[in-house]
């Protein structure tokens, strides 16, 4: 059971003025002795006056600023944010609009962020990779190692040439060239290997990324990071991504 709240008149000396201990002050403002402390610290609420004995001496005004100061933190505004309003405004319209600006933001990158968490767990999509590049490979039932490039290429490519790399994927049907390219061992001989270059150059995803790019050079030209660090970047993963008898092949079809 809570202690009953006392208001507790100074005897002797008439003025009828009421004042609450810390412990009291913080019991009717439903919040802790230690908040209140904190809120003197960093120049939030004034200090009391003290009474004879040293105590302090709480009144209607600490509370109204205690009762303000939780109302608007539970709304959402920082303690340094409520320190730049003052004291004096009960009503902190540009700030509140400001506030309300600010949730409406992070409601709309949660729901983005729900819809991108949906896919993730519908279908098994990756989460090292865009949205809609990841749902793409998810649908396309993209190898490990596609994957891993592709999120090498999420970081270099710029949008024009990512959307239809994403396109392509999203619809074009797999072609057993491109399967056969992603089993082909590390020792296969040198016809196997060109024969694979020529049908993975007439692949109908190769050939619509290559139709719309035919060099690197234009595959790279609105790369964020500039053409050069994009060719860099790619050759690393490839390297690591392939063995030599695939890079061959991707050598065969200069890409």
């Amino acid at each position: 059971m809570s202690r009953r709240i006392r208001v507790v008149a100074k005897p002797g000396q008439g003025d009828g003025v009421g004042w609450w201990s810390t412990n009291q002050l913080a019991e009717l403002a439903g919040t802790t002795e230690r908040a209140i402390r904190h809120y003197h610290h960093v120049g939030l609420l004034a200090q009391p006056e003290r009474r004879a004995n040293g105590y302090k001496r709480y009144g209607v005004a600490h509370l109204v600023r205690v009762l303000r100061i939780k109302r608007l933190t539970g709304l959402g505004l920082s303690l340094a944010q409520i320190a730049e309003l003052g004291d004096a405004d009960e009503h902190p319209e540009k700030a509140l609009r400001a506030l309300d600006a600010e949730l409406a933001e992070g409601i709309e990158r949660m729901q983005r962020a729900r819809a991108d968490l949906a896919v993730i767990l519908d279908r098994s999509a990756p989460t090292d990779l865009p949205p809609e590049l990841g749902r793409a490979l998810a649908d396309a039932g993209a190898s490990a190692t596609e994957r891993s490039l592709s999120a090498v290429l999420s970081q270099v490519l710029g949008p024009a040439p990512l959307g239809v790399y994403t396109e392509t994927l999203r619809t074009c049907d797999p072609d057993p060239a491109l399967t056969e390219f992603d089993n082909l061992p590390a020792d296969a001989d040198e016809q196997t290997r060109k024969d694979l270059a020529e049908r993975m150059l007439e692949a109908p995803a190769i050939r619509k990324m290559l139709t719309r790019f035919p060099s690197f050079r234009e595959t790279s030209a609105d790369s964020p990071r500039g053409a050069e660090f994009a060719m860099n970047a790619l050759v690393l993963a490839v390297a690591e991504l392939y063995n030599p008898a695939q890079i061959d092949v991707l050598a065969r079809m200069n890409c």
